[in-house]
């Protein structure tokens, strides 16, 4: 059985999907992009601002299921420039403070909205 997770406090999704779908234990976080939930619009400032954002997005979405970024076991982080790699890391890593979730980075051509950074995680009860 699956249950739809959704809340006010992270940006609406922006187009077909849900914000997270939890499912036997697991929770699927949608990839969220660096937009403010109270403007809809993308937070200004570079990679590091960016990242906060998404961040903080997904542990509104983790809050509402009842978890933390302790419950967190994967991500997957896209990067619209690999050179933003280490100021993205840097903030991530005030997150993902203990027992480090597995994690996958990626360059990518072009992301939603213009972001330069989008985080898609999964996390566990």
């Amino acid at each position: 059985m699956k249950k739809i997770i959704n809340t006010n406090d992270a940006p609406r999704a922006i187009g077909p999907y849900s914000q997270a779908v939890e499912a036997n234990g697991f929770l699927f976080v949608s990839g969220q992009v660096p937009v403010n939930p109270s403007t809809g619009k993308i937070v200004e400032g570079g990679i590091a601002e960016q990242t906060e954002q998404v961040v903080k997005n997904i542990g509104a979405i983790l809050a509402k299921a009842g978890l933390t970024y302790a419950n967190v076991v994967k991500t997957t982080c896209l990067l619209s420039d690999m050179e933003n790699f280490a100021t993205m890391n840097e903030v991530y890593a005030r997150y993902f403070t203990a027992e480090m979730p597995a994690r996958a980075a990626f360059g990518v051509v072009k992301l939603p909205l213009g972001a330069l950074v989008e985080i898609e995680c999964i996390a566990i009860r």
